[in-house]
Formats: C-alpha cells, structure tokens, sequence
C-alpha cells in the first residue's frame, strides 16, 4: 500500500511540472517532437508510482494509445494514410475511432438514436449508421459548398489526416452521397463526429449526430403529394407555438410555389413533433411523472446556410426551453452539388428534380439531459458502474458513485506575439487555444476535467 496523500501529491507536482513545461515550450516557439519528448520524459517519473502502488489515483475512460507504423503514416482503424504538416490527430482521439457509442443499444447515446429511429418508418427512411469517419475534404467541405477561408477548415478547428483528408466533423459529410444513392425516398444518418474543442463537462472533442431528410418529385403534384402524406402521419397530442411557413425574414426559395414550401415545412414540422413526443414522453415516465399537462414546444425561424425557410424546435422541459435541433427546406443547390459528379447519369437527375426537408440534432447533450448524466465525458467511461445502469429501449436516470474531489492547478506562461487567423484557407496555424486543449488531452487524458483561460494580459 502506498501512502496515498503522498502520492497525489507527488502526481499533482509532477502534473504541474508537465503542464509548465508545455507551456514554456509553447512559449517560445518549439515544435511538437520535442514538446512531446519533454513531456513523455516527465510521464515516465509517473508511471513508476502509478497502477502497482496507488490504482485509485488516476480515473481515464481511454484504452492504451494505438502504436503507429512510422512517423509519415499514420493508421486509424486498420487503414493506413500518409501525414503532412497538416497532420494533428493526436492519440486519445485515435483510440474513440473504434468505440461507435451509437452503436451500443445498452448506452445512452445508442438508446436515444433507437428511440429516435422509431419515428420514422423503415421503408420510407434508410438507416446508415456505419459510414467510415475518415472522409476526403471534398466530402467534408466542398460538397457542401463551405468556402476555403471557412474557420471550420481550420486546424485549430478540424482534425486532419492529411492536407485532403479529415475526420468528418458533421454527419453532412455523408449528404451528397446519401443524396444520390438512397433507395428510399428518405434517409437516417446518425454517426460519431470530431472537432477540437474546449475541456470541460459538456464539450468533448468526439460526439455524436443524427441527421434525417425527407424528398418528394418536384412536378406540378408536389404540394398534393407531400400534403396527402402529412395525413398519413401519426397525430400527436403537443401544445405547438408556431410560425409561419416563410416570410421575408425567412423566406422560401425562389422556384419553390407557395403551396409547395407551406406543404414541405408543415410535414418537417409534424414529423419532428412526434420525435418529440416519442423522446420526452419516455422521459417523462422514466421521471415518474404521470401528469396529464401536455409536453409544450414551439418553432423559432432560424438561418442556416443549406435550408430555406429554416427553423429551430424547443421543448419546454424542467422549466426552462430546451433547444433540440436545427431544420429546414433542403436548398436547390445543395441536391444540384450532390448530382454534379454524376452529371451523365440519369440518378443525377432525379436528384435535381426533388425537393425535401432535412434536420440535424445532436445526441450527446440531449442524452445528457434525458438520462441526467452531469458530465459528458462520462458516456465515453469504462467504467461498469457506468455502463451497467443502461438498458436498451429505457429511459433511465444517471446514479452517480463515488470520485475523488477536483485538484485545481493555476498556471501563469507568456505566448510569444504572433497573429494568427482562425480561418482556414490553406493555412497552417503555429498557436491556438485548442493546441492547448490537444496536449492536455493527448498527455493527461480524461485526467485533466477543465481547462480555462482565467485572465490574458497583453501588457506584461
């Protein structure tokens, strides 16, 4: 037995060793080998005092790093791809690569897709939920007509493989081809996405979205046919604040007929009601609540870049409004980008003559609320007392056991004066804030539960 106070002292120094040397290294201008061989030189003191002597120290939900073959590859499930100066994928989040929670029908973030998935018939909506991660820039960016001095190109934003090669970082990487090759009128993507992010409880820099579309041949009977379809639709028993189908504010597309825009939101409209209903109607009884108060939600236009009109849904849950996701009228010219490399075949012009809605949510922090579950670190544990108090199809709410109090660590460095953009646009950046968040995540793992910048000073 080792005398544990000592040794979460020792470790504690250690840590602040590590977290200042990162620092001064960034500083004054180091590159990241030997940022890291000074790092791992400090690791090696604390892994001689860790599991044997003091297994109740250390907390990490991440499996030991993947070994990579030499340092111009680099192998990310079972596929190996070359690396550049663009390269910035570090291993913790290699190894969330092969964990595909939305898979698992006993964990949270895979009971909510299931409950999700129920609303929409299986043979008018396709279900894809094991598209690859990897995907090309093309795929990520351009078919969605991002332009290239976006800051979500950014590597400060967006991991990347390579220069023409990224972890998706939206489930709307998959669109175009979903666009194409679905055999049903409409579609289901629900799928793990990475961007680097911030530490702390409701940001991680892998999570999990679901994105659904629904189309219709665009004709002269459009507008009969999608509103002979909303009567077809399970009615749902809701108190609806709604808005107008389009206005000036909002508009419809230009080609789009009155009729036709009021039929395609009305059908979005009721469809993601009764996901509502579905979702929050098992929370409910999972709480215990019985009452006869009817759930509440209501629809506030919004923009988005891909859909015309635009609106965002919120329910009104535990006495507040609870925002759930984003939607829209699918624009033109996202089903003419998702044709364009098809451009002789006659799938691409079914694809040019449809209209449709599409919505995207993000399941993680609605997860974390439906099931109670304070952390969103914790769906990524492996622990079973975790993992054991989730069935598949239920609702249930989080217990919390037993964990050590938090060991807060203030640290004082200077950055050396340089202008960087958070645009993308071809450019590699030398500093970001989320730099820091990557070696404090790659070194220290779910170790490290926050980092904040407390008070920047540009006058020292």
């Amino acid at each position: 037995m080792c005398n544990q106070t000592n040794c979460l002292w020792i470790r504690s120094r250690a840590w602040l060793t590590i977290i200042t040397k990162i620092l001064l290294l960034l500083a004054v201008g180091q590159t990241s080998p030997t940022m890291a061989a000074v790092v791992r030189r400090q690791l090696a003191f604390i892994s001689r005092i860790s599991s044997r002597q003091c297994s109740r120290c250390f907390y990490s939900s991440l499996a030991a790093p993947q070994s990579q073959k030499q340092q111009d590859e680099i192998t990310l499930l079972d596929q190996s791809y070359r690396t550049d100066e663009w390269t910035n994928i570090s291993n913790p989040i290699i190894d969330t690569l092969s964990r595909k929670l939305h898979l698992q029908p006993s964990h949270p973030v895979g009971i909510l897709r299931k409950i999700i998935e129920a609303r929409f018939p299986e043979n008018q909506y396709t279900r894809y939920s094991e598209l690859p991660p990897v995907v090309t820039t093309q795929q990520n960016f351009d078919s969605l007509g991002i332009p290239a001095d976006h800051p979500g190109r950014s590597r400060t934003d967006t991991y990347y493989v390579n220069a023409n090669t990224v972890l998706r970082t939206h489930t709307s990487a998959h669109q175009a081809e979903t666009f194409r090759s679905c055999p049903t009128p409409g579609f289901l993507i629900s799928a793990d996405v990475y961007r680097r992010d911030s530490i702390d409880k409701s940001h991680y820099p892998s999570f999990h979205q679901m994105e659904g579309a629904m189309l219709w041949n665009w004709d002269k009977d459009t507008a009969q046919t999608v509103e002979n379809d909303i009567a077809k639709l399970p009615k749902v028993d809701l108190v609806v604040e709604d808005v107008p189908a389009f206005h000036d504010q909002n508009p419809k597309q230009q080609g789009h007929t009155d009729e036709e825009s009021i039929a395609m939101s009305n059908h979005l409209k009721r469809t993601l009601e009764g996901v509502v209903e579905e979702i929050f109607g098992r929370a409910r009884l999972a709480a215990g609540n019985i009452s006869d108060e009817k759930l509440r939600v209501r629809w506030i236009d919004a923009y988005f870049p891909f859909t015309s009109p635009s609106y965002e849904l919120e329910v009104f849950w535990e006495g507040q409004w609870l925002e759930l996701l984003g939607c829209g009228v699918v624009a033109q010219s996202v089903l003419e980008n998702a044709g364009s490399s098809f451009a002789s075949s006659m799938l691409t012009i079914g694809v040019r003559n449809k209209v449709g809605w599409a919505f995207g949510i993000g399941l993680d922090r609605l997860a974390m609320v439906l099931f109670g579950v304070p952390d969103i670190r914790l769906f990524w544990s492996r622990d079973e007392r975790f993992l054991k108090q989730f069935s598949p199809g239920k609702v249930s709410q989080f217990k919390p056991f037993s964990k050590y109090p938090d060991c807060y660590k203030d640290v004082a460095f200077w950055v050396n004066d340089s202008k960087i953009s958070a645009a993308g646009g071809g450019q590699v950046s030398t500093f970001h804030e989320n730099d820091i968040m990557e070696l404090f995540r790659e070194e220290g793992g779910d170790l490290i539960e926050d980092v904040r910048l407390v008070s920047p000073s540009d006058h020292i």
